[in-house]
């Protein structure tokens, strides 16, 4: 079985995200999303929140699971099996950090190859941090997120205008 991950912080899961976890599904035989912390990131949604947004988000995908995983990706994936895992590309300003990180990967893991996807057109300038830049100035995007997270973000938006 060709497993590959998925890994991000998911706050909140966005479009972009989902079209590449659909294009991802169908080049692997499992996704794992697999939810991680940032600790220089202040969520918005909790680790419990986020990961019911993304099951839910993509749940029409039958090949595809979410975790919820603190440390190394490359661990991770030596413990789960993976042979890649994704990262999304919407401009040319996001590939010098992930090649970094793809480099790193590639040394503490050889067998692990990163696979670099970039969205549709339409979600190219789409990420988790705009959107809460909405969400934060009393802007619910429900064109940008899935609509189990576009449900979320208005009930949060309508407890705290």
């Amino acid at each position: 079985m060709r497993r590959a991950l998925y890994p991000g912080t998911f706050d909140p899961i966005t479009n972009g995200h989902v079209d590449v976890i659909e294009r991802a599904a169908q080049l692997f035989d499992h996704v794992i999303v697999l939810i991680g912390q940032n600790p220089a990131k202040q969520p918005l949604f909790s680790e419990t929140e986020r990961r019911q947004m993304v099951e839910e988000s993509v749940s029409h995908l039958p090949n595809v699971s979410v975790d919820v995983y603190y440390g190394l990706i490359v661990d991770y994936a030596r413990q789960c099996g993976a042979v890649a895992i994704i990262r999304g590309l919407r401009a040319i300003s996001d590939f010098e950090y992930e090649l970094q990180m793809a480099l790193i990967n590639r040394q503490l893991a050889p067998s692990v190859c990163t696979v670099f996807m970039a969205p549709n057109e339409r979600y190219i300038y789409v990420n988790s941090s705009i959107v809460r830049e909405l969400v934060r100035f009393g802007h619910v995007p429900t064109d940008l997120v899935p609509e189990p997270v576009a449900r979320r973000l208005q009930r949060l938006h309508a407890q705290h205008p």
